[in-house]
């Protein structure tokens, strides 16, 4: 008898499922609009070709909110401007150019962090080797005025950290390079003695690799920049130690280029030969007055029956600018945007509110969402689940929940089969998981330690098109060209069918078994006794 009830249920499920695809005309109508005028790509053109490279504090990222916001209320949406915080100054970028001067002459491929300082117009140099030691600064400083220095240490991004810490741990350099110097000594006289006989020469020691120990000697002496070696593709970051106290007044006066790493070994050779050649280099960096406010865009479907509950999709607005945020994260937030045109093109009128939320400042440190978190404390258990998209462009091939939103989630995933054969769609089971006491490193990390779901779909490279994040990830080749139109069009659809199916549930989906409930403490020790 149970075997037939259990199999009466499913059967009436299945029937419920296939007759909600089959009935909603807004959904059939997103499936529709999104198969046959699909604007994703337009989207993710104007954010990353129009405006480019969008740090917080910049005129593109303004611009690009200021975007954002009108095309929301094009759609139809309510629109509200998050004020998440200010920074002191604000930093645009222009365009940057380098050459090597004579001897192996060559155009140079750097970058530098945002932030830092830009050249002088056009400035032309000779090269040194930076000093390790003080006797090794004495011997060069009167050569440093109008020098560019090549700096030690691999670049992981950011710029050398010129602040008060900066200045601590490159005394501590210089201590542990004077007692290497002392070393150093010993093995070169001992070398000397030993130099006539077969003894094999001892190797001298390295110096620490920490950047530019000396900084602001050479600063004060006239160098014009600093030079550091950097893998390809090259990544440049942001000041983050200094840019919260910059004022007008302790603006970075000199340049910090990540060179190429190979064209780095070509120079330093030439350095360490002592050739006569010049680098010239054009950096246009440039900085405005603040305070520059900046603002998470936030487009609201406001909901028909129950307002105060909520479906969240979004993906960070903001993107480093060394080079035009195609992948991180415009190929998240354009699909997000483009799955709220098809919603609202298809007349969707959803029972609770959707926010698509485009966030301000996930890569100076989840900003945004942090900041929407804390002032929105009273809506956290109203939510049925945040969906962030940041991992890239690939399409969506499943999602994985718990048995208490299985379901629901079958109901509302039902259609995703008959988009595209090409992307078949699987729901997996979700096991239960700790609520997390730190976020992770995107959007969803805030929600997440506060216990809100934040289901997300699987992503895959379905038709094979060679596509890795870690080549674009805070690099150079982060641009339009990298995300891939079909999967970022499917993306959308996707986003707009599942996040309307939740938002018109009759109920919040059930939370049961997403989290790991944590037991009260006097329970804990109630059974540590009992184990004892």
């Amino acid at each position: 008898m149970k075997k037939l009830t259990i199999l009466f249920l499913t059967a009436l499920l299945s029937i419920y499922n296939f007759s909600y695809a089959q009935e909603d005309p807004v959904v059939q109508k997103i499936i529709d609009i999104g198969k046959t005028d699909n604007q994703a790509m337009q989207h993710l053109d104007i954010l990353t070709n129009r405006f480019g490279g969008r740090p917080i504090g910049s005129d593109a990222y303004d611009n690009a909110a200021e975007w954002a916001a009108y095309k929301f209320k094009q759609w139809g949406m309510e629109v509200e401007m998050d004020e998440v915080g200010e920074l002191p100054v604000g930093f645009n970028r222009g365009p940057w150019f380098g050459k090597l001067l004579g001897e192996n002459a060559m155009d140079l491929h750097f970058a530098t962090p945002s932030y830092t300082s830009g050249t002088k117009g056009v400035q032309r140099g000779h090269v040194l080797i930076e000093p390790k030691t003080q006797a090794q600064f004495d011997a060069m400083k009167g050569k440093l005025k109008g020098a560019w220095v090549l700096v030690t240490g691999q670049s992981k991004g950011w710029p050398i950290d010129w602040s008060a810490k900066g200045d601590s741990i490159r005394a501590e350099a210089i201590k542990k390079n004077v007692e290497i110097e002392k070393e150093n000594w010993a093995i070169r006289r001992e070398n000397w003695k030993n130099r006539k006989t077969n003894i094999k020469p001892k190797e001298l020691l390295h110096y620490t690799d920490e950047p530019a120990v000396f900084y602001k000697d050479m600063v004060k002496a006239g160098v014009l920049g600093f030079i550091q070696s950097s893998k390809v593709p090259i990544t440049a970051l942001y000041d983050r130690k200094n840019i919260n106290d910059l004022t007008f007044e302790t603006l970075p006066t000199v340049p910090d280029i990540k060179l190429d790493e190979h064209q780095y070994k070509i120079i330093e050779q030439m350095a360490k030969e002592r050739r006569y050649f010049q680098l010239e280099f054009d950096i246009r960096n440039h900085f405005k007055m603040g305070p520059v406010k900046y603002h998470n865009v936030i487009g609201i479907i406001r909901g028909t029956e129950f307002p105060d509950e909520y479906v969240i999709m979004g993906g960070h607005l903001d993107a480093f600018d060394v080079a035009t945020g195609g992948v991180d994260d415009g190929s998240g937030a354009t699909p997000i945007m483009e799955a709220a045109r098809l919603i609202m093109e298809a007349g969707g009128k959803p029972k609770r509110t959707i926010l698509v939320c485009l966030w301000a400042g996930e890569e100076f440190g989840l900003l945004g969402s942090t900041h929407w978190v804390e002032d929105n404390a009273d809506k956290l258990d109203k939510i049925s689940n945040m969906f962030n998209r940041d991992s890239g462009p690939e399409t969506p091939v499943g999602i994985s929940v718990t048995e208490a939103m299985r379901a629901d989630m079958e109901k509302v995933c039902k259609p995703i089969n008959s988009i595209n054969p090409e992307f078949p769609f699987e729901i997996k089971e979700r096991k239960p998981r700790q609520v997390p006491k730190e976020p992770w490193g995107t959007d969803s990390g805030p929600f997440a330690v506060k216990a809100v779901p934040t289901m997300s779909f699987s992503l895959d490279d379905v038709k094979g098109y060679d596509f890795s994040y870690m080549e674009i990830w805070h690099t150079e080749r982060d641009t339009y060209d990298k995300s891939i139109p079909e999967y970022q069009e499917h993306a959308a659809i996707v986003n707009a069918v599942v996040v309307y199916g939740i938002a018109n549930l009759d109920h919040l989906l059930y939370r049961e078994g997403y989290y790991i409930k944590e037991e009260p403490k006097a329970d804990k020790k109630k059974k540590k006794k009992r184990k004892k």
